[in-house]
């Protein structure tokens, strides 16, 4: 892997995240019912070979959650990460059919997931009844890490 790959994509997932919390947190303090919300990946908890810099960037972003979850508690700030698993997209419709079948075979519910899935979670997540939770990894995967 060259220098560049492992710097633009920990630059993208990692130090955009920190970039973006760095920017807001005043006013998120300030803020009724304030929450972040980071996007992992299930790569991210268990790895995936030909990944290592998605993967390292991935699990840095849940150890930067729990970090800020700590920092930021105490002004009613909550912070959880979504490790989403395989979620039928645009790039996942490039795959072949023998490798759409592969990851499926790895997945206990038998099919990927959908964007409207994450988007719930989001929106789940963002509200008042998610007023409890911090700190946490919540993966939405059909039950690959479980």
């Amino acid at each position: 892997m060259k220098d560049e790959d492992w710097d633009t994509v920990l630059d993208t997932n990692l130090k955009g995240a920190f970039n973006t919390v760095k920017a807001f947190q005043r006013s998120m303090m300030k803020a009724a019912d304030p929450r972040i919300i980071n996007i992992s990946s299930v790569i991210g908890l268990i790895g995936n070979a030909g990944q290592v810099n998605y993967a390292a960037s991935k699990a840095g972003l849940i150890g930067f959650t729990k970090s800020v979850a700590r920092e930021l508690a105490g002004r009613k700030v909550t912070c959880n990460a979504i490790a989403p698993g395989f979620i039928s997209t645009d790039m996942t419709d490039e795959l072949n059919e023998a490798q759409k079948e592969a990851i499926v075979g790895n997945i206990p519910l038998k099919e990927m997931g959908a964007v409207s899935d994450i988007a719930a979670l989001t929106l789940f997540l963002a509200s008042a009844e998610a007023r409890y939770i911090t700190g946490q990894v919540i993966a939405s995967d059909g039950g690959m890490t479980m």
